[in-house]
């Protein structure tokens, strides 16, 4: 998963949430520390594949999970 889509969050207790129910739901993503060129409030992002995006969006406001946003990367 060297590229894909990257989620900010405002704060740790999202990034870590959101982990859990994508990985409960099966979906393949990852933890990283959040890339340079893009700022939130906390210090993690989650990974995934750009094809997962409208299923992580709506997993996202079912679990009320708040994202500072959604990335592609290079």
């Amino acid at each position: 998963m060297e590229n894909g889509c990257v989620v900010t969050f405002n704060a740790t207790h999202y990034a870590l949430k959101a982990e859990k129910v994508l990985k409960k739901a099966r979906h393949k993503v990852k933890l990283i520390p959040v890339p340079r060129q893009f700022s939130s409030n906390c210090g993690l992002a989650l990974q995934f594949d750009c094809a997962l995006k409208d299923e992580v969006v709506r997993v996202f406001e079912e679990q009320h999970i708040k994202v500072h946003g959604i990335h592609e990367l290079d």
